[in-house]
């Protein structure tokens, strides 16, 4: 992923409520058969809807596994406990493995495991962790940086959507400063688009936003996944994202990459 939105290290336990909402819902975001939460009033409660809606809780103790622009990643999460990893190969054609954990980042080359500067270690976190993010999208939303607001209603060829506007505090990592916009399906709850700002604070050159509109939607052992368009027009900022549909609809944006996940595979951990 070329840009550094969303490094966000460390993924919290979901609150027991959303095992509740679970067993009111179709898993993987077919449908649901009690009403949702009011975002307005209980974002936390709306969140868990969402996150379970999607299959979340499939997600809580497993194994996931994909292939991304020609990496494979694997992500195991355990009660809270993760290991994100990426396997790929340098330019010198050598095996390489990066990854982070709750409490380390490293880098194997050829069985070696190197001794990383700060900056390395921030280059691996991000590049392994911002693809881990926005694969496992909306189940990263229940982190304890997470700021969450309501953003009002919004209708996108004629389905109308809650927007949910994320933003982190300090404990969000590298790039808390970065701001997200979500719109989730009031009858569904899928996460159907989102647009993000990245490099906020940064330097001009490093900032832009995007707009994602998801497609190939399918369902892997109960957790809902979606491939993404990505597109970005030049003229909105971060303060604007929620201009993004009416500018998609209209054909004013450009679209700069196609977000697409291969050979995806969950598998539930053993007891």
């Amino acid at each position: 992923m070329s840009h550094r939105a969303a490094a966000c290290w460390f993924w919290g336990i979901r609150s027991a409520a959303a095992f509740l909402v679970a067993g009111l819902l179709v898993v993987g975001g077919s449908g649901c058969t009690a009403s949702a939460p009011d975002p307005a009033t209980n974002m936390e409660a709306y969140l868990d809807t969402v996150i379970a809606a999607h299959g979340g809780d499939r997600l809580d103790r497993a194994v996931v596994t994909f292939t991304f622009r020609g990496d494979a990643f694997t992500l195991r999460r355990n009660d809270g406990q993760f290991r994100y990893e990426r396997a790929t190969t340098d330019s010198l054609g050598r095996s390489v493995v990066e990854g982070l954990t709750n409490t380390d980042v490293y880098r194997v080359v050829e069985g070696d495991t190197l001794t990383l500067s700060p900056d390395e270690q921030s280059t691996v976190a991000t590049a392994v962790n911002s693809v881990a993010y926005f694969a496992l999208l909306p189940y990263p939303l229940q982190d304890p940086s997470v700021q969450a607001t309501y953003a009002g209603p919004d209708t996108i060829q004629n389905t109308a959507y809650h927007r949910v506007a994320v933003s982190f505090d300090e404990g969000g990592g590298k790039d808390y400063e970065d701001v997200f916009l979500y719109w989730f399906a009031q009858d569904t709850h899928a996460m159907d688009y989102l647009a993000y700002a990245f490099g906020v604070g940064g330097p001009p050159e490093d900032q832009g936003t995007r707009f994602r509109e998801a497609f190939n939607v399918r369902t892997v052992n109960g957790v809902r996944w979606a491939d993404y368009h990505n597109y970005r027009d030049a003229a909105l900022g971060p303060d604007a994202l929620s201009a993004y549909p009416q500018a998609w609809t209209d054909g004013a944006v450009e679209r700069v990459s196609t977000v697409a996940l291969r050979d995806i595979s969950v598998r539930p951990l053993a007891p």
